[in-house]
């Protein structure tokens, strides 16, 4: 049984392995829609937030190895296996074997890819404010494969049908996630 790091723990991890302010802040975004998703299930919300933080951990540095060599360093950081795996299964069927399970880690699978599709969106807004973000807008901006191309509907899609939820009711939970944290990431508006 490993430990789960606090918040600061995880975030200077995390920037000790990335350098690009995108890949922290995306880290950061998928915190908050984690977290969001603990509180709403009654679930351990400094472990999904956590979760979220450290999932792409070795992304910048290792592309090759995505999923792969983030079990390695968070297993030599003496982390909790549990957040190991879940961590690693955020890549299944793309870059690792290891399917989503627990809750948690369906949950991961599925806001990963709409988090990113959330930011493109509000930086086309001109309020730039995620605040103002509507799920009829996010919505359109899903269905159209020009827009942030190298988000994976299809990944999205198959998170919904894991966890049985609606995709629009996921983009509005995403949303509100992503709101309580808007400061941080720069999502505010002007």
């Amino acid at each position: 049984m490993g430990k789960t790091p606090s918040r600061e723990e995880a975030l200077a991890l995390l920037k000790r392995y990335n350098d690009s302010e995108a890949l922290v802040k995306h880290g950061m975004a998928v915190e908050s829609v984690m977290r969001h998703y603990a509180q709403k299930y009654g679930e351990d919300v400094e472990k999904w937030g956590v979760v979220g933080l450290l999932h792409d951990l070795d992304y910048e540095k290792y592309p090759e190895q995505h999923c792969i060599k983030v079990q390695e360093i968070l297993k030599d950081e003496g982390i909790d296996p549990e957040i190991i795996r879940a961590v690693a299964s955020h890549g299944y069927g793309i870059c690792c074997d290891i399917k989503p399970e627990s809750l948690m880690e369906k949950t991961l699978y599925t806001v990963d890819e709409l988090t990113g599709l959330v930011n493109a969106a509000v930086l086309m807004r001109p309020d730039k404010s995620v605040m103002t973000l509507e799920v009829k807008s996010l919505k359109k901006k899903f269905k159209s494969k020009g827009f942030a191309a190298g988000v994976d509907r299809e990944v999205v899609k198959r998170g919904c049908e894991m966890l049985g939820l609606e995709l629009n009711d996921v983009m509005e939970d995403t949303i509100l996630g992503m709101r309580s944290a808007a400061q941080e990431l720069g999502l505010a508006g002007e």
